[in-house]
């Protein structure tokens, strides 16, 4: 299966919170599931850290390790990811999760999130 992780998805998986799901960490973990990290997600992450609004339990600057320690693989932003923007309801007003979905979209990604607002895209959810 080839899942795209939301970035609180992704930070709880790397800290091993309790928030994250059983069942999210068991699909994460399988060895045959392709893992996809949006650079949307890096982009959230700086800035919501240069505003003091998010603490992560390792150095920014050490996110490349923590990704290929993990074999996730990073998703680039493509001009299909955001023709596709351009089409979307407005279902989700977050710029961030907006464009995890339309990579899901394009690139038919299963999204493995909390966040059930995604459900209203029609895209596979798993939590």
């Amino acid at each position: 299966m080839n899942l795209i992780l939301d970035t609180h998805t992704f930070l709880w998986f790397s800290e091993d919170s309790p928030r994250l799901s059983k069942y999210a960490k068991s699909i994460i973990e399988q060895t045959d599931n392709n893992c996809y990290i949006s650079i949307a997600s890096f982009w959230e992450m700086a800035i919501k850290i240069s505003l003091d609004k998010l603490k992560i339990s390792f150095e920014f600057k050490d996110l490349m390790h923590e990704i290929s320690i993990q074999n996730f693989t990073i998703l680039p932003i493509h001009f299909e990811h955001t023709l596709e923007l351009t089409t979307m309801n407005f279902y989700h007003k977050d710029p961030f999760d907006r464009l995890i979905i339309a990579q899901a979209m394009v690139e038919n990604l299963t999204v493995v999130s909390a966040d059930n607002a995604f459900d209203k895209y029609g895209i596979k959810r798993i939590w």
